[in-house]
């Protein structure tokens, strides 16, 4: 998303002498911090040397960030890219060029990228845009040939997740400005729309020097078969906001069937979080992993809950949930459902997620860009998530069929699966 940005923006001056002490900047960084001292049998010195006359040659910032990132992109990692300065600059000016939203999101299935949800009210939804249409065309491009070519692209990431974040990005614009897409409706039918982008719903929140996040928090009541009553939470990221809205949701769920933590398309956030969600499902310290940095190992352990928003005890709730996610699911969500899992206390539904589930922090490059880069890497209870994702424990396939009918299977197997707990039980 942020590559795809990153082109609307003006170009900025260019200084050779700056561009390779940039380069030098980013490759000492990494060596320093990176969680792994062999480097993944990299020979980080060897590609300093073979890549820093690259940096020299450079004619223009594009060119040198070309260089730096092929340096990354060795370490075949996640949480390792550039934040161009053109964002942060733009960021610190009007509150994130990344603002922008048309209301709908995408995934593919098989080799369509289909419209899987659409905000209410949002532009999309004004424009008539359902779940189950079938993206064609975004401005000049044709998304068949997108996702050619992120198959034809080295990547760390599945096909699902790198055509996901290359549609997705083109997606992004600012408020006020116009995306143009080409579309199948449901009986399909051609249709070409002009989406004008507002600002992205949400509580706009910073970390670090990340683009800012629109958090969204949702919770709902479901009946399930047999009469069992299920709570919903749904988030986007892991931020300290969503806590308040969570622990009062979660209160007031305590005597329903189950519980679903919906982390479809929640691509993460602060991992420290985990421990006091987790601190909601479990009566006891226990540690869903550990996080590794070169230095030092910490615990990550649930933080029970035995007290609720107002301050009066409780027990954290011991009814069964469910996790959802799908490969947009990375990082902090991962760490959670992978964790959970791994304590018997959780079952996941879905499609098997990012696999990209390591810690980073940011440093601000010369050329003023900031180099987002890895520092601790996750173990969940000996398991190595990152590049694999966390596997379901139910796969559900989800099809356009489904999405035109206004179903949502993923949702629906695991409301089925604590209907038959709740049975069990009694």
């Amino acid at each position: 998303a942020l590559a795809a940005c990153a082109h609307r923006q003006p170009r900025v001056p260019y200084d050779r002498t700056g561009g390779v002490e940039t380069f030098d900047a980013a490759w000492r960084i990494v060596h320093e911090s990176y969680f792994d001292t062999g480097f993944g049998g990299v020979d980080w010195a060897a590609l300093r040397d073979s890549l820093r006359p690259g940096a020299e040659r450079a004619r223009d910032m594009t060119e040198l960030r070309g260089v730096v990132e092929t340096m990354l992109d060795r370490l075949g990692r996640s949480h390792l890219m550039l934040i161009p300065r053109e964002l942060g600059d733009s960021a610190d000016r009007t509150g994130d060029v990344l603002r922008g939203s048309v209301g709908m999101d995408v995934r593919l299935l098989g080799e369509r990228m289909v419209v899987t949800r659409v905000d209410s009210g949002s532009p999309a939804a004004r424009a008539g845009v359902r779940p189950g249409w079938i993206l064609v065309t975004v401005g000049r491009d044709r998304v068949a040939a997108i996702v050619r070519r992120a198959r034809a692209r080295p990547s760390i990431f599945r096909i699902e997740t790198e055509a996901w974040g290359s549609v997705a990005g083109r997606l992004l614009a600012p408020p006020d400005s116009t995306v143009e897409v080409g579309l199948l409706d449901g009986a399909d039918r051609p249709t070409r729309l002009r989406l004008v982008s507002v600002v992205a719903p949400g509580e706009p929140v910073r970390f670090g020097s990340l683009p800012t996040v629109f958090l969204r928090f949702e919770k709902e009541r479901r009946a399930g078969p047999g009469g069992a009553s299920v709570g919903v939470l749904r988030f986007n990221a892991w931020m300290p906001p969503i806590m308040r809205q969570l622990d009062a949701a979660v209160d007031s769920f305590r005597t329903m069937d189950g519980i679903v933590l919906d982390l479809r398309g929640n691509t993460g956030g602060l991992a420290a979080m985990i421990s006091g969600v987790a601190g909601h499902f479990l009566e006891r310290r226990d540690t869903l992993g550990l996080m590794r940095t070169r230095q030092t190992t910490l615990a990550i352990a649930a933080n029970p809950r035995l007290v609720d928003t107002g301050a009066r005890p409780v027990r954290p709730f011991a009814g069964p949930v469910a996790i959802l996610v799908d490969e947009v699911s990375a990082s902090a969500s991962e760490a959670f459902a992978g964790g959970m899992r791994a304590l018997g206390r959780v079952r996941v539904f879905g499609h098997r997620s990012m696999g990209a589930v390591l810690g980073a922090r940011w440093d601000r490059l010369p050329n003023g860009d900031q180099l987002y880069h890895a520092v601790l890497a996750f173990d969940i209870h000996g398991a190595n998530l990152e590049g694999t994702g966390v596997v379901p424990d139910e796969p559900v396939a989800v099809t356009r069929e489904e999405l035109r009918a206004g179903r949502d299977p993923v949702m629906e197997a695991a409301i089925r699966w604590i209907a038959t707990q709740r049975r069990g039980a009694r």
